[in-house]
């Protein structure tokens, strides 16, 4: 069989079924199953399938994506998320736009929680653009700084960071410390963006006037709130960059940090354990069970010669590597106008990274660029999942075009942060390369 026959009838089964509304993971489930009998010699080709599906969830790589997802449900269920973005909003004082920044802040904070971006758009949604319209804030202003989920992705600790890095074969560390610079100019183009908009117009965000806060009482509750929660995000991030531990090591000293960080503040009780082993069980069995059909897709892929075909042909075209980087960038875009970001991994990651080894592209470079795309795409009119999520949620008299409006710049500033990391890698591979 010819591999593009062979690549479109995988593909396009794959498409069929995620068409009629099963679940992803049953949607690949079903595609190896067959794929397995068809190519494996039949039954016999099951018993491969099941050792794949064991190897792909089995592997040491994958263990801290559990740890991180029980570090945000400890953090949330004690509330000392909250308590830490009340020190925020107290040092925010009368900046221009602060609700704004506040929800910017807010927003990341949960997503890299929960894991959720499609979750923390909704919550915002709710929460945060009722209070901000009772204080004359513009629909551009407020419903586009509470859908600013890509620092998320990619500012550690991220477990779909993890889980692109497993499933593409790269090192989690490296892709952890990778984030870190283009997720801080990510934040700082945000903020820039949304205080500089509100400085030139006022009246998208009327200025109110804060309750004062003494700085003694700023400097304790920093202390006390603020200061802690950093000395869990070193114990995951630095002891990485330093070389002193693993990912995995990390993840676990995190996660062994913040419930000793509970305790220390009395919150550590077992109806706490009981909901963040059952949210995180929860989150982490939902993760886990698509990433099962990852690698048995894969080598269905390979197997059938559609992986390695792909790759000759592509390759084999006069085109610049930089445009086919561009071109892929441009397939993740459209998949995840209607599909979840663990779902367009599965999809592109067996196909493009080959492609991405061949060009002789940086394997964390590409992984950093691919996070900040999937939410991009997840943002963009006029398909974005996100986009629908938001009007769902917001004020009746916010209509569909007011979300399309709200997030242009914002996807404006992800794009311009993407070409940056395109055209100097720098952005992302110095850190990890001076970290390990």
């Amino acid at each position: 069989m010819e591999w593009w026959l062979a690549l479109t009838i995988i593909l396009g089964g794959l498409m069929v079924l995620l068409a009629t509304g099963m679940p992803v993971a049953f949607c690949f489930m079903v595609v190896n199953i067959i794929g397995a009998y068809l190519l494996w010699d039949g039954v016999s080709g099951f018993y491969q399938l099941a050792d794949s599906i064991f190897s792909s969830v089995s592997t040491f790589s994958l263990l801290p994506v559990p740890l991180f997802v029980i570090m945000g449900e400890v953090l949330f269920h004690s509330q000392l998320a909250l308590k830490a973005i009340d020190v925020v909003d107290k040092w925010l004082g009368r900046i221009p736009g602060r609700l704004g920044v506040l929800a910017l802040a807010s927003g990341t904070m949960f997503s890299c929680l929960s894991g959720s971006s499609i979750g923390t758009t909704a919550m915002l949604g709710s929460i945060m653009i009722p209070d901000m319209e009772k204080r004359g804030y513009h629909p551009c202003i407020s419903i586009g700084s509470c859908m600013c989920g890509a620092l998320a992705m990619i500012i550690p600790p991220s477990a779909l960071a993890v889980i692109l890095a497993a499933i593409a074969g790269v090192s989690v560390g490296k892709v952890l410390i990778g984030g870190i610079v283009p997720g801080l100019l990510l934040a700082v183009l945000y903020i820039s963006y949304i205080v500089g908009r509100c400085i030139i117009q006022p009246s998208l965000a009327p200025t109110y006037t804060p309750e004062p806060v003494p700085l003694s009482e700023k400097l304790m509750i920093t202390v006390k709130y603020l200061v802690p929660l950093g000395a869990i995000v070193f114990s995951v991030v630095g002891l990485i960059f330093l070389g002193i531990a693993t990912p995995t090591e990390s993840a676990a000293m995190g996660a062994l940090a913040t419930f000793i960080l509970t305790a220390c503040y009395g919150k550590l009780n077992m109806d706490l354990i009981k909901d963040s082993l059952a949210g995180t069980l929860k989150i982490t069995c939902m993760m886990f069970l698509i990433v099962t059909g990852s690698l048995a897709f894969s080598q269905i892929l390979a197997y059938s010669g559609a992986t390695s075909g792909f790759v000759e042909a592509v390759n084999g075209l006069p085109l610049p590597p930089l445009i086919l980087m561009i071109a892929m960038q441009v397939v993740i875009l459209i998949l995840g106008m209607f599909m979840e970001q663990v779902s367009i991994m599965l999809i592109t990651l067996p196909i493009f990274m080959p492609m991405v080894r061949a060009l002789g592209f940086n394997e964390v470079w590409f992984a950093i660029i691919m996070l900040v795309n999937l939410e991009v795409a997840m943002e963009s009119p006029p398909f974005g999942f996100l986009l629908f999520v938001m009007k769902g949620v917001a004020p009746k008299h916010i209509t569909m075009a007011m979300v399309y409006k709200s997030t242009l710049p914002f996807i404006i500033i992800d794009v311009s942060v993407i070409l940056l990391m395109l055209f100097f890698p720098e952005l992302v591979t110095w850190l990890p390369e001076h970290a390990f």
